[in-house]
């Protein structure tokens, strides 16, 4: 049992392991969302972060170590956002066509996600740098993280409600759109990057191109919105 210990010890330092976790994770998630016929509800983001979470309870690992070893996937989501400009250019006409529209859906759904989540969070008595932390959570990490930072909310948690906050949107988004007889792609596809960022993207995708590419956009404009709003936002209630 000792020498288990020691072994797992000196994994555990090793980057290649968390990063071979993340990925090995995923693939778990990923193989039981097909499994289930793509059903939203069995999401493969959500699968990943329970399991990673459960190992690294059960070992005791610090999350410092593992991101370590994981950080190479945080890289790659900027290789990944920028390969989103594909779709956009491929859907360039009908993305001119609807400016106007897409601006005003931007400006309110921006607006709405930051007050809404301050609201809810006072509701539920929230305060402090609990409270702050939720402001940003509706832009895409990178930028959430540096928002949090600029208006003195723990970057960490930020981290936590973007990720919950796409995760949510990426499960209800198609039953939600079903349900309220949304058929435009282009309007579930914006809606959905504006409020969900990259997961929600990631599901706009799997269910159709110019949902994708729309979320695309939402989610780009959004984080430069957010960027802008929440500091000003921030200032003005606290």
């Amino acid at each position: 049992m000792t020498g288990l210990s020691e072994i797992w010890v000196y994994l555990a330092q090793s980057p290649l392991l968390w990063l071979t976790a993340t990925l090995a994770a995923y693939s778990v998630g990923d193989a039981a969302f097909r499994a289930a016929r793509r059903n939203p509800l069995v999401n493969p983001v959500l699968i990943a972060v329970t399991l990673l979470v459960a190992v690294l309870w059960l070992t005791d690992t610090p999350y410092e170590t593992y991101f370590e070893g994981a950080q190479f996937v945080h890289f790659l989501l900027g290789p990944a956002t920028v390969a989103l400009a594909l779709p956009l250019y491929t859907n360039l006409s009908l993305i001119k066509r609807s400016a106007l529209p897409m601006t005003v859906a931007l400006i309110a759904g921006s607006v709405t996600a930051i007050l809404s989540a301050l609201g809810i969070g006072w509701a539920l008595g929230l305060s402090g740098d609990t409270l702050l932390a939720l402001a940003p959570k509706s832009a895409t990490a990178p930028v959430a993280i540096g928002v949090a930072e600029q208006i003195g909310a723990p970057a960490n948690l930020t981290a936590v409600f973007v990720i919950l906050t796409g995760i949510l949107g990426a499960v209800i988004v198609t039953p939600l759109f079903n349900a309220l007889g949304i058929t435009d792609w282009r309007a579930r596809g914006f809606a959905v990057g504006v409020t969900s960022h990259g997961i929600g993207t990631a599901r706009a995708f799997q269910v159709h191109p110019t949902a994708g590419a729309f979320s695309g956009i939402g989610m780009g404009l959004n984080a430069l919105l957010t960027a802008i709003l929440a500091p000003l936002i921030v200032r003005w209630l606290f």
